[in-house]
């Protein structure tokens, strides 16, 4: 879904991602699944009936502008919210989603959507006289949006238990059924926030002026002034032509990138939806890791050049020529650092007519030159403008800062196991770049030179296919909780509950090397097995209060698996334990 916003405003996108409940009485706390500013949506399950029939209630509680997608042809991304429920031995029927509502799109499209307060019904199919009392795991996936932003897409699970013999009190709810396109409702419409015509130019203007104070423009803006300064000495009218046509380089760069969104939109018969990438943790990282370089950079651990040939030809030519190159370059070089921002318009502007997003683009070139064409005009101005000096590089340094941050906050979109991972290769990449312009210099001999840096270059691509790749997930591993393993156990259902910590560098060797295993995902599949983690990371972790509590595990540190097995003592292996010994005592269980 198209999203009038710049990078600024995705970056907010790392929040939590859980449920939250709705119009039925609930039996546990409702976990939150989305959140942006003061927009939240969460759910809960709990069994119900729909005219005589038993099933599953997913219960949602939202404000009113943050929702999800009812159709996967019109989702963003096609992130469509599904719904399923599993038990054992035990058949659902097709979930029963309510009537959605329409969300008016930036670019007057309405997209079906369900917002607010609704449920979903999933009918059990089996018949209720054959099923016992048992667990369901309902599992929620899709993505949620505001009319600002679409967050990560989420999958989570729900849980509930049915008691047939309680079938009688469940409560009763209704549903109404989604109408068809053609008979629904136009009067329920959301509104989604839009900017008007006159103030969309007014910011991309604003926008352009900001490139100008971008670190990446602020080492050629000594060069442009000291140009600015020689064409002032040739005369007032010769120096507002060659100024103009500075301009009009500057202006130029712009113009490419409207081509590049005309064709875009011609070519290719779609909108390049930028919001899309966002949602792909592959392209959050490598943005993350982008900005982190950029800020390295800012930091002199290694610099980036433009090749003589060219800055020798843009900077250095003389007349029209040089003064159109000039401001090309100029343009040019401050993509790097405006990268965020000008995909945040680039974006925007793929979802209007386009000559409108034409126009947008070249007033930002218009905004970028509105300084230099000042200056050339009242030329008296530059011997005003402070000198090139200590303070460019403490500001250059500063953005270094920014860029940072903006690294940091992208990240905080990513699951934990991944954030965790990107991190150390963050290290592992600073390292190298360190390496590659800091172990060498323009004296160092030509062979030395390659060999660092092809040094540099094998460090970071084998810490990346070592970090940077999601692992597969082998074990369906709960989230610890107390009355979910008590039931468990009074059921007679074998449980392994994982004791580990984010900080415990053992925890990830024993993970690694038993249960990222498939031979011993498959036996605890095999054996029915609720495998559960119980994260220790924090003191107020109930699986760390549980751990240490001396009529519980009276456990003294992580890592530490324990074992309830039925009809037998609870089995602990302790510390470093290899998949052996794990092994040993799972083959003797039965199989499920």
């Amino acid at each position: 879904m198209r999203r009038n916003m710049s990078l600024f405003a995705l970056l907010t996108l790392t929040t939590a991602l859980n449920f939250c409940g709705v119009v039925l009485a609930q039996t546990s706390e409702p976990t939150v699944l989305a959140r942006y500013e003061d927009q939240t949506s969460s759910a809960h399950a709990e069994p119900a009936q729909m005219a005589g029939k038993p099933g599953i209630a997913v219960v949602f509680t939202g404000t009113d502008d943050l929702h999800y997608y009812a159709k996967a042809e019109t989702a963003a991304g096609g992130y469509n919210l599904t719904i399923t429920a599993q038990a054992e031995s035990v058949t659902f029927g097709t979930p029963v989603f309510p009537q959605w509502v329409y969300f008016r799109d930036l670019d007057g499209s309405n997209v079906e959507v369900y917002v607010g307060d609704f449920s979903v019904f999933v009918p059990i199919d089996t018949p209720m006289d054959t099923i016992s009392k048992l667990p369901v795991a309902v599992t929620v996936s899709g993505i949620a949006c505001t009319s600002k932003v679409c967050l990560p897409p989420f999958e989570q699970s729900l849980q509930t238990t049915i008691d047939p013999s309680q079938a009688a009190s469940w409560p009763q709810i209704s549903i109404e059924q989604t109408a068809h396109e053609e008979t629904q409702s136009k009067d329920k419409v959301v509104e989604g926030a839009s900017y008007t015509t006159p103030i969309a130019l007014i910011l991309a203007v604003v926008v352009g002026l900001m490139f100008n104070i971008m670190p990446c423009v602020l080492p050629v803006i000594p060069l442009i002034i000291t140009r600015l300064l020689d064409q002032a000495k040739q005369g007032r009218s010769r120096s507002m032509a060659l100024g103009a046509v500075f301009c009009g380089g500057i202006i130029a760069f712009f113009a490419a990138l409207a081509v590049f969104n005309i064709v875009l939109q011609l070519v290719y018969g779609r909108v390049f939806q930028w919001g899309d990438h966002f949602r792909n943790p592959a392209f959050v990282m490598a943005m993350s890791l982008l900005m982190m370089v950029l800020g390295l950079f800012m930091f002199d651990v290694f610099t980036i050049g433009v090749p003589s040939s060219v800055a020798g030809k843009a900077g250095g030519g003389k007349g029209a020529g040089g003064a159109f190159g000039m401001g090309f370059l100029a343009a040019l070089l401050s993509t790097p650092c405006s990268f965020g921002v000008l995909a945040g318009i680039f974006a925007w502007a793929q979802t209007q007519p386009l000559p409108l997003s034409t126009l947008a683009f070249i007033l930002m070139g218009v905004g970028m030159a509105i300084p230099y064409a000042v200056l050339v005009s009242m030329p008296s101005l530059l011997a005003r403008l402070p000198r090139p000096g200590t303070w460019m590089e403490i500001v250059r340094k500063a953005m270094g800062f920014v860029l940072l941050v903006i690294a940091v906050k992208l990240l905080g979109a990513l699951p934990r196991e991944r954030l965790i991972n990107v991190l150390y290769y963050s290290l592992v990449l600073s390292f190298a770049l360190w390496m590659w312009g800091g172990w060498v210099n323009f004296a160092t001999a030509t062979g030395r030179k390659w060999a660092v840096r092809i040094a540099a270059l094998v460090i970071a691509i084998s810490a990346g296919w070592a970090l940077l790749p999601e692992k597969t997930k082998l074990v369906d591993w709960q989230d610890y909780d107390p009355a979910m393993i008590a039931q468990a156990r009074e059921e007679g259902t074998p449980i392994l509950i994982k004791f580990t910590a984010d900080w415990c560098t053992t925890c990830s060797w024993v993970d690694k090397a038993v249960y990222q295993r498939k031979n011993i995902a498959d036996l605890i599949e095999q054996k029915g097995i609720l495998a559960v983690k119980g994260d220790t990371t924090l003191a107020s972790e109930q699986a760390t209060i549980d751990l240490a509590d001396t009529n519980k595990y009276n456990e003294p540190g992580v890592p530490v698996t324990v074992l309830h097995l039925p009809d037998s003592q609870d089995v602990h292996l302790r510390g470093v334990i290899s998949r052996q010994d794990l092994k040993e005592v799972l083959d003797d269980l039965p199989d499920r």
